[in-house]
């Protein structure tokens, strides 16, 4: 077996690489992994192959990233969804188990927008007029089970309020049904709403982080926890290997999109798109990935989404 490994990885990259993205052409995912592809030919030496594969919230592609052969070829972009959707139920693969992180290689935070001519100023105006008004709001989010759709189930559990869920195929859908009136709230990512913020269409009351946004056109938004509720909705971007890679061929990959991540040029061009570059290695990503999964499988007990799922599937 070390026979095989050390002229692999002394000659490793010698073909491009592919990259697997599970979800759809145009969205926040896909557009992360062209603008990885632009520099991967510098700093990896070989260019990235993007191959989309949407379907089940990630798990058509991570399924076939887990099933993968480990020799640095087959690689694909990950999402906190990878933790979230074994804690719903089975699935072909325990992702968290399948796979090996590589990289992290952004963050941020699920924010909540209304449009801005709504008469609510800040969520207790809001949780006031949904007590007095029943069941009449709606809230849209990219997907059952997704952080989006947890972040929205939570903030009705903290708020003690009853909203109804509209889940969409993505971030753009769920703006569109907002801007339309279809659905009164939208728990999305920064980037779906950034230039519906700046034009002044929509108006943000909270946002998911630990901490506001140091992005200009959120930095004045309070977090959720400010406005008195527990509610957390952390997302992030990554990139995982199939279990068993060669510990030299990890190092040449982690090595090579760290350059990618930090060359100043990436982080400008990951800021036009909403999103802020927040590098970790593969041992932090580690134990980021067991940090999140207990918050995580915390979160869903706190809510009613698994018996949603499980009626979903029926």
């Amino acid at each position: 077996m070390n026979n095989k490994v050390i002229p692999a990885a002394t000659t490793y990259p010698d073909k491009p690489i592919t990259l697997i993205v599970p979800f759809g052409v145009g969205g926040a995912n896909d557009l992360l992994a062209r603008l990885l592809e632009k520099s991967a030919s510098t700093h990896l030496g070989q260019p990235l192959a993007i191959i989309n594969k949407p379907g089940g919230a990630g798990t058509l592609g991570w399924n076939e990233l887990s099933s993968a052969n480990p020799d640095g070829y087959t690689l694909g972009l990950t999402g906190v969804e990878l933790l979230l959707q074994p804690l719903y139920g089975p699935t072909k693969y325990h992702y968290p188990t399948a796979l090996d992180p590589l990289v992290q290689i952004s963050t941020q935070s699920i924010v909540m927008a209304v449009q801005t001519d709504q008469p609510w100023q800040n969520l207790n105006d809001l949780i006031t007029y949904a007590k007095q008004h029943p069941d009449q709001i709606k809230f849209g989010h990219g997907g059952i089970g997704t952080i989006n759709h947890l972040t929205g189930e939570t903030f009705a559990k903290a708020a003690t309020i009853n909203l109804k869920q509209v889940p969409f195929q993505s971030g753009a859908e769920v703006v569109a049904s907002l801007l339309g009136n279809h659905v009164q709230i939208a728990f999305v990512t920064p980037a779906s709403v950034k230039e519906h913020v700046k034009s002044g269409k929509l108006k943000i009351l909270a946002i998911g982080g630990d901490q506001r946004s140091p992005d200009p056109t959120f930095s004045n938004v309070p977090t959720f926890k400010e406005q008195g509720l527990e509610v957390i909705g952390n997302s992030w971007y990554g990139i995982a290997v199939p279990k068993g890679l060669p510990i030299e061929i990890k190092s040449k990959l982690e090595t090579g999109f760290q350059k990618i991540i930090n060359d100043p040029e990436f982080k400008i061009n990951l800021e036009q798109l909403g999103l802020q570059a927040a590098y970790l290695g593969s041992k932090e990503s580690e134990k980021q990935w067991l940090s999140d999964g207990e918050n995580l499988t915390k979160m869903v007990k706190g809510t009613d989404l698994i018996d949603l799922i499980k009626s979903q599937k029926k």
